[in-house]
């Protein structure tokens, strides 16, 4: 199987597996492939390497377009029990957890190349943030998506305040983030928030072909249009610092406590919070 360049050390991101392109519409199209056990869940290793690693595919000249596609019958199913753990339970590690989770939505806001998603199955949290904020987003019809930060008990942050209102409008933003109800791939793409849905079977392959369209074209004025309409998401960056920051408190309360041993328990939560703000 082709791989990365030596370019760029990509053995730096290991919980993460790179495919590039070599046969005639794929040439510089660089796959990143989520594989990890839990439908792809996100562990702490893989959380770092999905913030760090748009800065370094961006400075590999081999790489004119990115396919993030996750393996098996999942996109991802988000947060393990151990990265909530950790976010929970220890300062430290709370503290570099939302650095990384800063650092994975702005430094996919100022990646330069063209991303396209190829989403099946549940993409939910972290791993939701790398399907929404591609610059061209396919789903398959049953794919679904979830944002579960307050069913989990804590601030919808990651990238939610600085895409679902550009996306969907307020209302369809505040209604999905506050429920947490599922979408799946039609309805996502009937509002607006992903750019199209096919077939779950032609999900990759219709994904394949955007990605190698955009590699073959214009690069300058591909990246420099990106760049123009990113610089929306720019502006809204105080919201999305205030909104991660609110998350990332709430970790420190109790009814994250109770949401994951819901979670884990397969339960209704049964949160007893204050209510203060």
């Amino acid at each position: 199987m082709p791989v990365a360049p030596a370019s760029v050390n990509y053995d730096e991101f290991p919980s993460l597996r790179f495919e590039l392109g070599d046969k005639p519409g794929s040439e510089g199209v660089l796959t990143l492939v989520l594989d990890s056990p839990g439908l792809n869940s996100v562990g702490p290793q893989m959380h770092r390497d999905l913030a760090d690693v748009w800065p370094a595919i961006d400075r590999d000249p081999a790489v004119r377009a990115v396919l993030v596609r996750g393996e098996g019958r999942a996109f991802s199913s988000g947060g393990s029990f151990d990265l909530i753990d950790e976010t929970i339970n220890d300062y430290e590690g709370r503290i570099r957890i939302m650095r990384e989770a800063r650092d994975l939505v702005l430094n996919m806001v100022n990646f330069d190349k063209p991303v396209v998603s190829a989403i099946r199955g549940p993409a939910v949290g972290a791993g939701l943030v790398v399907a929404l904020l591609a610059d061209i987003s396919v789903a398959g019809r049953t794919a679904k998506l979830i944002d579960g930060h307050t069913k989990l008990g804590v601030a919808a942050g990651d990238h939610a305040a600085i895409c679902w209102p550009l996306l969907v409008g307020m209302a369809k933003a505040k209604y999905y983030l506050l429920t947490c109800e599922t979408l799946v791939g039609e309805e996502a793409e009937r509002i607006g928030l992903v750019s199209a849905c096919v077939d779950d079977d032609e999900v990759l392959p219709t994904a394949t072909r955007i990605a190698g369209d955009l590699a073959q074209g214009a690069q300058n004025a591909i990246r420099w249009t990106k760049r123009s309409l990113n610089s929306w998401y720019r502006m809204f960056a105080p919201t999305f610092e205030t909104s991660l920051g609110l998350e990332f408190l709430s970790f420190s309360g109790p009814d994250v406590q109770e949401g994951l041993a819901a979670h884990r328990e397969k339960r209704p939560a049964r949160f007893t919070g204050g209510t203060g703000t």
